[in-house]
């Protein structure tokens, strides 16, 4: 490790993101700036304060808190201040905007200032606090303090703690978007007049207040509560959940870790929304509900009936696990029993009301729910007036807690179809004869069958009648592909019949065998919002049938290749989902997988336009401790990696091409390879894009595109993405969750170098 670096910094003095490299410390050692890697990605870095004496307590950082890639480097000058650039300092990434900068100096209290040569501070990071406040440290009005987004997020999250102009220190929630501020969810009441709150001091002593225009002050921290700064660390810090915390650490015991002095709100879940209704979602994401720790802060689960829509973020919504129909015939379904109420004692979401019955008995609220396709939830109140009020989806601001007085019974389907691959459908009465059943008794099916049953547990077996009958005789055909046709089928449940596609291999031999197992084994051991599952499966005799979940948008060819070019948002939203859906197929399902025909065919779309990958009939199964296979040529024309035609070892870098050359065609709304333009140099798409790049005419590549040219830093970001992922030399290809990191901006994006050889690869196969 380099020497130890001094407190004062000289002007182009420079720090780069390296375990290697010395952060600018306090005199005392207790701070330090410098990069601090990101504890769960060991490639990236966050240009931060922190203490340096205790293990990743981050008080400051940079950039909006966007990590950057190792090597990047940041340096003081005299003009901008501080300057942030990339690995090959190519681009500046941020700067303080100083100006006349003479030098910097790392304080005792955490601040870091730059002055000029009077030792005037010309810009100090206690002016632009993030999410922690420390002792010596004020917020004038305007002033704010915004949470981050998650633990290991640092971007901006949902809650922010502000000065606001009538001297009301609040908490509020925000949009993520487009950052309009919610309404308050704690407030001082300081904006009485003559005493109207001005400042939030943080004095060095531990206590803090809002000093008013008088001179008087307003106590945020009890003085019983204060801890020296002489005898303790502390900070105040707004947690990603909402909660408000005081913190402090003996500096004689640091082996102890952080206590906590203070919370507030004293219960987050209750108090957001006394005020009056709210808009977003609360705390926790919609459909959700907030509940109080012993440590005063919150967690988020969803009701039963419901799961998280993102299984890796439990602050985030909950969707129903049960299908969500239209209201027509709705009463009808309602009554056969499709739908049951939840009891969900001491819980509500109070501001979801729409309508209020009464004089109801509970039976007649419970019923009122139940035969109202618009009603989620309800809540009967038994006072002096019974009452009955219905809530509608999505709920809002839910909280359980033994403070809510209230009863709400929450609507869930008796038929679950999304979380339960084993088990995806009830049982139908026998009058239904020409309908598909899930229970068939195993002694019905031939020994083969049994076999299947025992070979590929995670799916559900169907007769081939079944099917027949299911898609009218395999009348209606979705599309073809190398192995078979897929037809439109509808199964029947207790409810409603569900539209599924079927897909028939066309040609029984032992590749089509071999590929149908594959495809069966491979999908029944995924699960992600952004693959489509797989319902079922036939194999009797020489028949070989699968049955996916059908896509009522039908393929990302037909709709970016359509008549109408779809908006810039929603390609950005599938662009995002593809690379998720890979990133999981990669490096998070039990059985590593590689697809090797990515291409817009074999990407779906569902009733939102999120994009679900499909057809697995082509991938390659990797054991944990494999790294590539060998195999013959597969993959389509225009998306196949150069490996393919070299007798290379073929690893997950194939996908990453293909998702290059697809991302490329999201981008511009065309195809890989246009055979019309076969005498033009924008014939192969992946050549004329560097083309693009290099020549920096994105709005040739955008095709006029406006939506997505007022986007240009976003625009710029994707096609440099793309074009790394398609560099021949796979080892020069990024992995998925680097790409997943480039995408959404958490990690830097270095320019690309020229990819060779794409022209033969992409027009000669």
């Amino acid at each position: 490790m380099a020497a130890q670096r001094s407190s004062t910094i000289t002007i182009d003095e420079s720090l780069s993101a390296t375990i290697n490299d010395s952060p600018w410390l306090s005199p005392s050692g207790d701070f330090a700036f410098g990069f601090h890697q990101l504890p769960n990605n060991s490639s990236l870095f966050l240009l931060a304060i922190w203490y340096a004496k205790i293990p990743d307590t981050i008080v400051w950082y940079a950039n909006d808190g966007n990590p950057v890639q190792e090597g990047s480097k940041v340096t003081l000058t005299a003009d901008k201040g501080l300057v942030l650039s990339d690995a090959q300092g190519n681009n500046l990434i941020w700067s303080t905007n100083g100006n006349a900068v003479s030098h910097g100096f790392m304080n005792d209290t955490g601040n870091l200032a730059l002055k000029n040569r009077s030792s005037d501070p010309v810009w100090q990071s206690f002016n632009h606090p993030t999410d922690t406040l420390l002792p010596n440290q004020f917020m004038e009005i305007n002033g704010e303090v915004n949470s981050r987004l998650s633990e290991t997020n640092f971007t901006q999250g949902r809650f922010q703690l502000r000065l606001i102009p009538d001297g009301n220190l609040v908490l509020n929630t925000r949009d993520l978007a487009s950052g309009y501020s919610y309404g308050a969810y704690y407030v001082t009441g300081t904006n009485g007049q003559p005493n109207t709150g001005q400042k939030l001091v943080y004095n060095e002593s531990g206590y803090m207040y809002i000093l008013r225009k008088d001179g008087s002050t307003y106590d945020l921290l009890q003085q019983n509560k204060t801890k020296p700064a002489r005898d303790y660390y502390q900070r105040e810090t707004l947690n990603f959940d909402g909660v408000l915390m005081w913190y402090y650490i003996p500096k004689t015991s640091l082996s102890n870790g952080w206590s906590m002095i203070q919370a507030s709100p004293d219960n987050v879940c209750t108090s957001i929304g006394e005020s009056g209704p709210q808009l977003g979602s609360g705390i926790c994401g919609f459909n959700s509900i907030c509940i109080l720790g012993d440590d005063k802060r919150p967690a988020c689960k969803c009701p039963p009936g419901y799961s998280f829509l993102d299984f890796n973020n439990t602050y985030g919504s909950c969707e129903p696990d049960f299908q969500a129909d239209k209201c027509e015939g709705y009463a009808e379904r309602s009554i056969k029993g499709e739908y049951r109420l939840e009891r969900l004692p001491s819980t509500n979401w109070p501001f979801s009301d729409y309508e209020k019955l009464g004089p109801y008995n509970e039976d007649d609220c419970k019923n009122s729910c139940l035969s109202d396709c618009f009603c989620a939830a309800v809540v009967f109140q038994d006072n002096n007036t019974p009452i009955c009020w219905k809530k509608k989806a999505p709920l809002s601001y839910g909280r359980q807690d033994t403070k809510v007085q209230e009863t709400t019974w929450i609507k869930v389907g008796n038929v679950k179809f999304s979380n339960d691959p084993l088990n995806p459908f009830v049982p139908l009465p026998p009058k239904a004869k020409k309908q598909v059943y899930h229970n068939k008794p195993l002694k019905a099916c031939e020994e083969g069958q049994r076999k299947t049953l025992r070979e590929f547990s995670n799916v559900h077996c169907f007769s081939y009648q079944e099917l027949t009958e299911a898609t009218m005789g395999f009348m209606e055909e979705l599309g073809r592909g190398a192995f078979g046709v897929v037809y439109k089928g509808m199964i029947a449940t207790v409810g409603p019949p569900i539209c599924v596609a079927v897909k028939k291999l066309d040609r029984i031999s032992d590749d089509a065998d071999k590929e149908f197992r594959t495809e069966v084994n491979g999908i029944s051991q995924t699960h992600h919002k952004n693959l489509v599952r797989l319902v079922g499966f036939c194999k009797e005799g020489d028949q070989r049938l699968l049955v996916y979940e059908y896509m009522s948008n039908g393929t990302l060819a037909d709709y970016l290749f359509g008549d109408l070019r779809p908006s810039w948002v929603a390609r950005i939203q599938i662009a995002l989902g593809i690379a998720r859906g890979l990133l999981y197929l990669h490096e998070e399902c039990s059985t590593q997988i590689i697809h090797c025909d990515i291409k817009p065919q074999n990407i779906l779309l569902d009733d939102n336009l999120n994009a679900r990958i499909a057809d697995f009939g082509l991938a390659k199964l990797l054991v944990l401790n494999q790294t590539h296979t060998n195999t013959a040529i597969r993959g389509t024309k225009g998306y196949v990696a150069p490996e393919w035609f070299r007798n290379k070892p073929i690893t997950v870098k194939v996908d990453v091409y293909s998702f290059g050359v697809l991302l490329l065609e999201i981008i511009s709304c065309r195809r890989s390879v246009c055979m019309e333009l076969i005498q033009e140099e924008g014939a192969i798409l992946t050549d004329w894009a560097f083309d693009c790049y290099q020549s920096n005419t994105l709005d040739s590549l955008a095709n006029g595109d406006m939506e997505a040219l007022d986007d240009w830093q976003r625009l710029k970001r994707f096609l440099m993405v793309a074009l790394w992922c398609i560099q021949e030399d796979p080892s020069l290809r990024p992995t998925m969750r680097t790409v997943m990191n480039m995408l959404e901006g958490l990690a830097d994006v270095p320019k690309p170098p020229f990819p060779t050889m794409l022209s033969i690869t992409t027009a000669k196969y």
